[in-house]
């Protein structure tokens, strides 16, 4: 019998049904995915190294605590108290979507590991570094227009769709009317 976890690639049916199964479960049993807050708090327990003012116990505050940073005391304090307790469900989840590609890459054999395309390499280089810089430039772009857009692309698109929610289906519209174009422009004549 095959094993389905290490095979070299799932195909597209097995990868979005797999995917739609964990957001389901995740929906269903404790809350829906989305993790770019996890950055703010990730940068709120930066902070708080250096300024132990940043979050306090606050018995007024409607999740226990209080910061004097505006967006930590969003909702109650509820920013604030992920920074001040940040061992919960969704700061966990952003270190195991990082450990499970990890993971990923020591586990697929090496002679199916993505290769880079050739207008890729005609345009970008063949180097490891700037496929790491342009992946990371185009992530750090997403993630800023997520948050001015209220969320972030597994929030809005994938649980927000989930939830029939018009704003995840407006987010994954532009995000597909941006993309679509740009991957034309980044492999124009390939075939």
């Amino acid at each position: 019998m095959k094993n389905i976890l290490f095979t070299p690639q799932w195909s597209w049916k097995t990868s979005g049904l797999a995917l739609g199964l964990i957001f389901f479960l995740a929906v269903a049993f404790v809350k829906p995915i989305g993790v770019s807050t996890q950055f703010v708090i990730l940068d709120g327990l930066l902070w708080k190294s250096v300024s132990k003012e940043l979050v306090k116990p606050d018995s007024t505050a409607k999740k226990g605590y209080s910061s004097s940073n505006a967006y930590l005391n969003k909702s109650g304090g509820k920013y604030a108290k992920s920074v001040a307790q940040p061992a919960n469900y969704s700061f966990i989840f952003v270190f195991a979507m990082v450990a499970g590609g990890f993971l990923a890459k020591i586990l697929q054999p090496k002679e199916t590991a993505p290769q880079n395309h050739s207008q890729w390499k005609l345009r970008i280089g063949d180097t490891s570094w700037k496929r790491f810089l342009v992946a990371f430039i185009g992530g750090f772009l997403v993630l800023i227009g997520a948050r001015l857009a209220g969320g972030c692309t597994s929030g809005h698109m994938m649980s927000g769709m989930m939830q029939t929610s018009l704003s995840g289906y407006l987010f994954a519209l532009g995000a597909f009317v941006v993309a679509i174009p740009v991957s034309f422009l980044m492999f124009k004549g390939e075939k």
